[in-house]
């Protein structure tokens, strides 16, 4: 009789563990954006208004299914409010921060 060797099957990764991976991620995606802070994006100069961070919701905002967050900023200078989905960067900066 033939046989032929199947590969073990690779053990999943505790569900908990890749969660908390992608919530520090994430985390680092939004960055220092919390409600209040003032930061440059390099166009603007943006209050961040709240940050959104139920994946349905935050997917319905911004009409993207790969959407982990959502930031509500408004701009200092037009005063408009819009969403972005915009990750942090190294060229992003706090003008104003404020308590965690």
């Amino acid at each position: 009789m033939n046989r032929i060797a199947q590969p073990a099957p690779a053990s999943t990764p505790n569900t908990s563990q890749a969660d908390e991976a992608l919530r520090r991620v994430t985390a680092a995606q939004i960055g220092p954006r919390r409600p209040g802070t003032v930061y440059y994006d390099g166009p603007r100069l943006v209050e961040v208004r709240a940050v959104v961070i139920d994946l349905s919701e935050a997917r319905r905002i911004l009409r993207r299914n790969a959407a982990r967050f959502a930031v509500l900023v408004r701009d200092v200078h037009a005063g408009t409010e819009h969403y972005t989905g915009a990750i942090w960067t190294g060229t992003d900066r706090v003008i104003k921060a404020v308590a965690a």
